[in-house]
């Protein structure tokens, strides 16, 4: 009834006796003559690969037909998969020999069961990802290890180019140019940088401090830049950038002592930087507009006026050496258009202020609760005047009373450390309420995401609105466009959630952390921490994608390329002890002549109760390595040539667990992001005598992953080895490579405290572990699978007649895989050499197999297997099986003596087809232009629905309100709308022709509220705004906030430009209304309160030290 084909290794027995070879009488004392002796030169071809004639028999029993290149996979009923050895090549009647192989061809390989579903499935991959819109690609993914200096930060839109922040400056690419083939302008003479090799055209600035914020000024046409050195920088956007000459900076001043970690421009234009210890700095608009306008020469003093200028809200709030504000850094700053008001954050606290009047109106935490601040004042904070000087220094009251609300904060910090530390895992909770993400949508509700991955929105005022979590990972970023929300997660994922926050869709977008979104020329795009830049139409998802996917999947021939890549795997169980450089060369040095890459796994390292102990107190506090471990891998790299020929790329310790690669230094550039991970299976999963080490890297835009592993010992302990395994592959989670011995965490504690933040449902594609989403997995190591059902003395005959055939039968590796219960879906090629544990140390040949007391059976404990991306029939190496690999190498080294183990080496030849990202962007780019469907679908995102403004033209005196009616005619189209003030003059009577010029970033002059400046209109709706005249004098002399001296006044008549900006939900495109506002003068006596005339004051200072 069962019509499964039968095990090849079954029928093969058949065909031979069932009754094993008949026994030699040999004495086992004496050295068994083999060809690896210790007399033998190391050569590979030297060791036992010979094969016994029952081997022959088996291959010539079976028809030529039978045996392919790759394995077939066949589903059981029970659940498993048929496992089949198979070879690269049959000769019939004639037999088989591994002598008969030429070089670097495929060794017969046995399949594990159970490898084609949940995660042991190889990860889907296509030439376009099937589970996302197809994306521009600005920047493709860098490798890590090629951004250094040139570490991308930040991002920030205009209407025709996206500038980005990097380590060294900033660059720019044009909108126009992103679909030509990769171009760098910077230094003359200079080529593209490494990891740019396929980046679109770029211009890239001078080189500074690191940029760690931008802001985009369209009414000045400048981009501000924050500076690590706590600098502000100015770029402007229409400069010619000339190929081969780096672009400078325009206009800069020393805006802090400490970096500039966010910036911001308010309702009325002035400038609003952040720095650590919650200071904040406004930098008036009037001051900045006359320095934009001098010349280069003239620039350095205006830098030193605009420095003067500063406006120290932290002084401002600060009475007594008390501070209302928080002293945690100024991570984000905010401009509330609707209301005239500036938002900043810190990690868990906010502070709301009046745009124009710079007051404090609110502190808050991220609960929504009140906060009365005690904290004392950054040391950033300058003494500018002699009051303050004497409100520092008044009397000892008030220095005691300093010093003891110092000690009381300290108690209170002693307290909470000792509370977090009490607390253990959960005290985890309050940094994970942390912000990580602040915008504004064009609703006027504010958003803010945080590290638990809660988000939140907040009205106006302050005041917490309502609180939701659609993913379990870290927000990351927020961004808005219409009535779309856009959430980047540091899983990489981005959502889109609409104006009420409810999820519309999303999909895996970058593999690491998405740091920045922004929206620009009809895109989001989205930074990752990695520095790759993609760009994805605001309609996505939608009708269009489908059609550029499957024009872009058919072209696939066009930007596939191929490459091939030898891998090198070792594993040896050294038994705490030392390795001769000769036997290093045995077994490494002398197979590596045509290996690209080589990866080393030594297990037993260093052993010892207060060696293991000590370790596991040192991964605790994120350290990891020791000298030992650190002697292997110099020594390691001395056989290896790793100054001419090879690069150590970078290792992982976990106590007696080492594993480290090194590559070929010519194809060092197509290889790196290497992550490290790090499992202990020993006493209550803590201890890492026993459990895994990984590392993960990218390989021509490939993942490939290596863990070396140490299962339980004994053979009874079956079971417990493939709990080990399981625990491995399901919890072994990679971070970011560290120097210095710093480890990146134990992936079980990671991986709990990750599940442990998992408050809603995720599909089975997000739970997949790290090694299942690994285009090709190599596991190696002391696995401990013994030989089961067979003497001592049995085995060492078999051994003796290299009767391998016999002995796989008795292998409980092979038997728990053929079972589908461990190493499922994976490879090994057909064991052909002796068995590798237990020998006596310093006795070569077979006979130094354990002949004491135990006489431990001989057996294959030290294996390599692996898993790419094949399923079932073997396929053709293309994207979507981008990597193919057979074994061509798989021995051991038995002419090494200095363990118990013998030292194993598998070689493995991968097919790898990757993308070229140029010729890909520029089909994308002949998609968009001459299919017909995604033009007009472009096109319609260009429809903004009929708005009608009330009027024109508003004419106002002192104290004056008028209101202006925005109405939406549309009957089902929402429309969005703000306003800005393109254009400003003072009315002259000797000038007919007002000279008009903009404020920054279309800010408003302060004597003008218009409220509110944006938001939504729903269909058939109409919104009234609010233009009020609010008097601000510019006078020489106040007394009791009255004007003293009339001609002192600002008195003549005033006009603006204000402009009516209106899109629809998802337009690309924008409609204006132009509505012209006077101000008459008229002589009657204002009042003015005491804020307002602090702030004529201090514009008075302003002009003083101007002139």
């Amino acid at each position: 009834m069962n019509d499964l084909p039968v095990d090849p290794d079954i029928n093969a027995l058949e065909a031979i006796s069932n009754s094993p070879p008949r026994r030699k009488t040999l004495y086992y004392s004496q050295q068994l003559r083999t060809t690896t002796g210790g007399n033998q030169p190391p050569h590979h071809s030297n060791h036992p690969r010979n094969h016994s004639l029952d081997e022959i028999d088996i291959l010539a029993a079976a028809a030529s037909d039978d045996f392919y290149r790759y394995p077939i996979t066949t589903g059981s009923s029970g659940g498993a998969t048929d496992m089949m050895d198979y070879v690269g090549t049959a000769d019939g009647a004639n037999g088989f020999d591994d002598s008969q192989l030429l070089p670097n061809q495929p060794l017969p390989e046995f399949v594990g069961g159970a490898g084609g579903a949940g995660v042991y499935k190889a990860p889907i991959r296509a030439a376009m990802h099937p589970n996302r819109p197809p994306c521009l690609e600005i920047r493709p993914h860098p490798l890590r290890e090629s951004q250094g200096g040139k570490s991308i930060k930040t991002i920030a839109s205009t209407d025709t180019q996206l500038w980005a922040g990097q380590d060294s400056g900033v660059r720019v690419w044009k909108y126009s140019d992103t679909f030509d083939p990769g171009t760098f302008t910077g230094t003359a003479g200079r080529r593209l940088p490494r990891g740019d090799e396929e980046t679109a055209t770029f211009h890239e600035s001078a080189s500074t401090s690191q940029t760690l914020s931008l802001m985009v000024d369209e009414g000045s046409k400048l981009v501000w830049s924050g500076h690590k050195d706590g600098k502000v920088r100015s770029w402007k956007m229409d400069q010619q950038f000339s190929d081969g000459n780096a672009f400078k900076e325009g206009f800069s001043w020393q805006a802090h002592k400490t970096p500039v970690l966010s910036m911001t421009i308010s309702f009325y234009g002035d400038i609003w930087t952040g720095t650590e210890g919650g200071v904040i700095r406004i930098w008036p608009w009037e001051a900045l507009e006359k320095s934009l306008g001098l010349t280069q020469e003239e620039r350095r003093m205006a830098a030193l006026l605009v420095e003067r200028s500063a406006i120290d809200l932290r002084a401002q709030v600060t009475v007594n050496g008390v501070c209302s504000i928080s002293s945690s850094d100024v991570k984000y700053l905010l401009s509330d258009n609707v209301r005239a008001k500036v938002w900043a954050a810190g990690s868990q606290t906010f502070s709301l202020w009046n745009a124009r009047t710079r007051e404090l109106l609110k502190v808050f935490n991220i609960e929504g609760q009140i906060e009365n601040r005690v904290d004392m004042p950054s040391q950033e904070q300058p003494v500018e005047d002699e009051v303050n000087v004497k409100l520092v220094s008044k009397g000892k009251k008030d220095k005691s009373q300093g010093f003891l609300q110092r000690s009381r904060n300290a108690l209170i910090g002693a307290a909470d450390a000792v509370r977090r530390v009490a607390k253990g895992a959960g005290a985890l909770v309050e940094d994970m309420k942390k912000i990580e993400a602040m915008m504004i949508a064009p609703d006027g509700v504010i958003w803010t995401g945080c590290t638990n991955g809660v988000l939140i929105l907040w009205d106006g005022n302050g005041s917490r609105v309502q609180d939701f979590t659609r993913h379990p990972a870290a927000v990351q970023s927020i961004c808005s466009h219409g009535s779309r929300i856009w959430v980047g997660y540091a899983t990489g994922h981005i959502q889109i959630l609409d104006l009420e926050g409810n999820l519309v869709t999303g999909w895996v977008a970058h593999n690491e952390p998405i740091i920045k979104l922004v929206v620009g020329h009809g895109h989001l795009f989205s930074l990752a921490t990695h520095g790759g830049i993609r760009g994805w139409n605001i309609s996505s998802p939608g009708s269009t994608d489908s059609t550029l996917r499957k024009e872009l999947s058919e072209r696939s021939d066009m930007y596939t390329r191929r490459d091939k890549v030898t891998i090198m795997v070792g594993t040896w169980n050294v038994s705490q002890g030392r390795a001769s450089q000769t036997a290093l060369k045995s077994w490494l040095g002398s197979a590596v002549s045509d290996v690209d890459i080589v990866v080393v796994g030594l297990q037993e390292v260093e052993m010892g109760a207060g060696f293991l102990a000590m370790s596991a107190a040192r991964e605790t506090v994120g350290l990891e390595g020791s000298s030992v471990g650190q002697w292997w891998q110099d020594h390691i790299g001395k056989a290896l040539d790793e100054r001419s020929i090879f690069e150590r790329v970078g290792s992982r310790q976990l106590a007696a667990l080492l594993i480290a690669i090194w590559v070929r230094k010519t194809i060092r550039p197509h290889v790196g992001d290497l992550d490290v991970a790090a499992v202990a299976c020993g006493l209550g999963r803590a201890i890492g005598n026993k459990g895994g080490v990984g590392l993960r890297l990218r390989v021509y835009d490939r993942l490939i992953c290596f863990v070396n592993c140490h299962f339980a010992a004994h053979l009874e302990a079956v079971n417990k080895r493939n709990a080990d395994f399981d625990h491995i592959f399901r919890t072994m989670t990679f971070t970011r490579s560290t120097p210095n011995n710093v480890a990146a965490g134990v992936s079980s504690a990671n991986q709990a405290l990750k599940n442990s933040n998992q408050t809603t449902s995720t599909s089975p594609e997000e739970a997949r572990p790290d090694l299942a989403e690994a285009d090709m997995i190599v596991f190696n190591g002391d696995f401990n699978y013994r030989l089961f059902g067979i003497s001592y003395d049995e085995t060492r005959d078999l051994v003796s007649q290299r009767s391998f055939d016999w002995l796989r039968e008795k292998d409980q590796l092979r038997a728990e895989m053929k079972a589908g219960k461990v190493f499922q879906g994976m490879r090994e090629a057909i064991v052909r050499f002796p068995p590798t544990y237990k020998f006596e140390i310093g006795k070569p040949g077979l006979g130094g197999y354990d002949s004491g007391e135990k006489k431990r059976i001989p057996a294959w404990c030290d294996r390599v297997l692996y898993r790419d991306n094949k399923a079932g029939m073997a396929k053709e190496c293309s994207l979507d099986c981008p990597v193919i690999a057979y074994i061509s190498q798989y021995d051991a080294c038995m002419d090494v003596i200095e363990s118990d183990h013998k030292p194993v080496r598998c070689k493995l030849c991968l097919d790898i087809a990757h993308v070229d990202k140029t010729i890909r962007r520029q089909e994308f780019a002949k998609i968009l232009t001459t299919n017909e469907e995604i033009r007009s679908s472009i096109e319609a995102l260009r429809f903004v629905p009929e708005t009608v403004v009330s009027t024109n033209s508003i004419e106002l005196q002192n104290q004056d309100t008028s209101n202006l009616k925005i109405t939406n005619r549309s009957a089902a189209e929402f429309v969005f709308y703000k306003i800005v003030c393109v254009r400003l003059c003072t009315i002259k009577d000797d000038v007919k022709e007002p000279e008009y010029r903009p404020r920054g970033s279309f800010g408003f002059p302060r004597w003008l509220e218009v409220t509110p400046g944006a938001g939504l209109i729903r269909p058939d709706q109409v919104v009234d705004v609010s233009v009020h005249h609010e008097e601000f004098h510019k006078l020489e002399d106040l007394v009791d906030g009255v004007p003293q001296s009339w001609w002192a006044e600002d008195t003549r008549d005033k006009e603006l430009i204000l402009v009516v900006v209106v899109q629809g939900s998802c337009s690309t495109d924008v409609k204006t209304h132009h509505v012209t506002v006077r101000h008459r003068f008229n002589g009657n006596t204002i009042r003015i309160d005491a804020k307002t005339q602090e702030d004529n004051s201090h514009h008075k200072f302003i002009r003083q030290t101007s002139t």
